[in-house]
C-alpha cells in the first residue's frame, strides 16, 4: 500500500517532468565535520590575497562600482 505522502510525491515529480525537469543529485560539501570551518577559512583567506595581489582585477573592480556610481 502506497502511503498519501509518496502518493503526493509521485504526483509532483510527474507534474516537474511534463515541465521538461528531471531530478539530479548534487553533493555539497558537510558544513557540519569536523575541521570545515577552519578549511573554509583557510580557503578564503587564500582567495583574498590572491585577489589584493591582481592589479588588474582590482581595477576591474574599481571600474564596475565606478559605473555603477554613474547611474
Amino acid at each position: 500500500m502506497t502511503s498519501p505522502a509518496a502518493k503526493r510525491v509521485r504526483k509532483r515529480r510527474a507534474v516537474l517532468r511534463a515541465a521538461g525537469l528531471r531530478p539530479i543529485q548534487i553533493w555539497a560539501p558537510d558544513t557540519r565535520r569536523p575541521g570545515f570551518a577552519e578549511e573554509a577559512r583557510r580557503q578564503s583567506r587564500l582567495a583574498a590575497a590572491s585577489d589584493l595581489a591582481d592589479q588588474d582585477l582590482l581595477e576591474f573592480l574599481d571600474a564596475g562600482v565606478a559605473d555603477m556610481s554613474e547611474e
